[in-house]
């Protein structure tokens, strides 16, 4: 039986790892529709039943919640019909999770450097989890509480994403680094995944039995990263002597020297450095728009019950996975081949993932009154973002290796305000104004955010190894292939040597020490 590859295992965590980390985000944005008085209920027309009538929603009620058993077993008052939260308020809880999410972007890539990934991402997502068995109880009790828990739960997710980074650059090679941070498109399976899920356990029980999934399924996974990963490859006890020669060399011939203190400077005025977080805040503006605001949008404006809503939710970002790993195979495929140089390929993939998605949100700014034009519409820029996999997530590692997770915590900390800053926006233009013309604003802002940030990237970013990276000159994409593929032209010359002694060994190299000697001596 063929052994399963170390990068193999780490793909499926560190992707799977990804899928707990948006679950615990995108949880609430569906939740808060039954969670909210009238559980979000809708005029009904021609085309959608409403099917939220008085007997519906009295035997909702009599579904089982621990939480609410516990308020009325302690006589503790709360709000039975539902949370009277209007537009802002659901905005703010909304964007909650971002508020302190990005103070920790570089302290991420800080710490992952210092004490790995295997800690830090962890036990980022597994206390993450852990608030999840918390929000039911915490909602019923305060709203201002609820703000707290969630502002505190993106807090330390904080330190998710620019660890893994740092483990990208100690595993993957060069060449294999955009397949690989496909991974990190996790992501969106997540959404697409738990977004259609939540929404039928909303209808089968009630929006609290959702954190519950939450923690049990995150729990699992902190179970199985624990065991399974490994901080690099010479630390694992498991990996196959061929594959950590072929990482070791690979990253040996992209690393270029060693590693010396952080070079902030260098990073803070680096233009590509800020090329990237001008890239990700487009990226991020446009997908945490549509990823938040989503099952709001198709309940209120399209009118669709939640289990539909939870699907066209998800449905988008299933196929932005997708999407990037055919797109990141296709990118590896264009490096190993020589058909595109690195920053070309790094500027195709944000022209995809920025420009041409901004074009797609704005077309669905003026035809999204269209339920049909503005689920494909959804579906279409949603996808496109997957190339942002091959794109500003890998041409981080591509500028330095040593420093990836300190580069992308940089960009996490400036590109992910969007998170909260977008709900903020959107709350304000939608407050007491629930109308396509409120939406179409909100679409014209995100399309001019992402094609702004495209334009700027393909025009003025690079994707080479940086000299600040270990203070040594770098080598082109050319220098760096030459360099692996001699490495591998070495090991199958080693294959084929017959063995020796260990006494045939150490000849050579006594003999080379006598010469020196006999030098020596010559000279005296």
């Amino acid at each position: 039986m063929a052994q399963v590859e170390a990068r193999t295992v780490l793909w499926y965590m560190t992707f799977i790892g990804f899928i707990v980390n948006y679950m615990i985000r995108i949880n609430l944005n569906i939740t808060i529709v039954d969670m909210i008085a009238g559980k979000g209920a809708i005029p009904s027309n021609d085309t959608h039943e409403n099917s939220t009538d008085l007997a519906a929603l009295a035997e909702l009620d009599e579904r089982f919640s621990l939480e609410r058993w516990f308020l009325d077993w302690a006589n503790i008052p709360y709000e039975k019909n539902g949370f009277h939260w209007n537009e802002k308020q659901q905005g703010a809880l909304l964007g909650s999770f971002f508020w302190a999410h990005w103070t920790l972007q570089i302290p991420g890539g800080i710490l992952a450097t210092k004490y790995g990934t295997k800690l830090v991402f962890g036990w980022a997502n597994g206390i993450g989890v852990f608030c999840c068995f918390l929000i039911p109880l915490v909602s019923y009790w305060s709203y201002t509480g609820l703000i707290a828990l969630r502002v505190f739960q993106g807090w330390i997710t904080g330190l998710a994403w620019p660890s893994m980074h740092v483990l990208t650059a100690k595993w993957i090679p060069p060449n294999e680094r955009s397949k690989f941070v496909s991974a990190y498109l996790g992501s969106s399976v997540g959404v697409a995944l738990f977004y259609p899920i939540f929404g039928y356990i909303i209808d089968w029980t009630r929006w609290e039995w959702v954190y519950y999934i939450c923690g049990i399924v995150g729990t699992l996974w902190f179970i199985a990263w624990q065991f399974l990963v490994f901080d690099s490859p010479a630390e694992h006890p498991r990996i196959a002597d061929s594959e950590r020669k072929f990482i070791e060399k690979s990253l040996g011939a992209s690393i270029q020297g060693g590693k010396g203190p952080t070079p902030w400077k260098a990073i803070a005025t680096s233009r590509p450095v800020w090329l990237n977080v001008v890239a990700q805040w487009g990226g991020i503006w446009g997908l945490f728009t549509l990823m938040t605001h989503a099952p709001t949008y198709f309940r209120l404006i399209h009118h669709w019950n939640i289990r539909a809503t939870g699907f066209l939710s998800g449905l988008p970002h299933l196929m932005r996975m997708l999407f990037a790993y055919v797109f990141s195979i296709f990118a590896d495929y264009l490096l190993r081949t020589d058909k595109m140089s690195r920053t070309n390929v790094r500027k195709l993939a944000t022209f995809i993932c920025c420009g041409a998605k901004g074009l797609i949100v704005l077309a669905l700014a003026y035809f999204g009154y269209n339920a049909t034009a503005a689920i494909v519409l959804v579906t279409v820029a949603t996808m496109l973002h997957g190339a942002v996999s091959s794109g500003p997530l890998a041409s981080m590692v591509d500028l330095s290796p040593n420093y990836a997770g300190i580069v992308l915590g940089v960009s996490g900390m400036i590109g992910g305000m969007p998170g909260f800053i977008s709900p903020f926006i959107v709350g304000q233009l939608t407050h007491n104004n629930q109308t396509i013309d409120a939406w179409k604003n909100v679409f014209l802002l995100s399309s001019v955010m992402l094609t702004g940030s495209g334009i700027l990237y393909v025009f003025f970013s690079e994707s080479k190894l940086q000299p600040w990276n270990s203070g040594l000159p770098q080598l082109p994409d050319s220098g760096l292939k030459e360099l692996q593929n001699l490495g591998h032209d070495m090991d199958d010359v080693e294959e084929k040597k017959p063995l020796k002694s260990d006494q045939d060994e150490e000849s050579p190299v006594v003999a080379e020490m006598e010469t020196k000697t006999k030098s020596n001596s010559d000279e005296k």
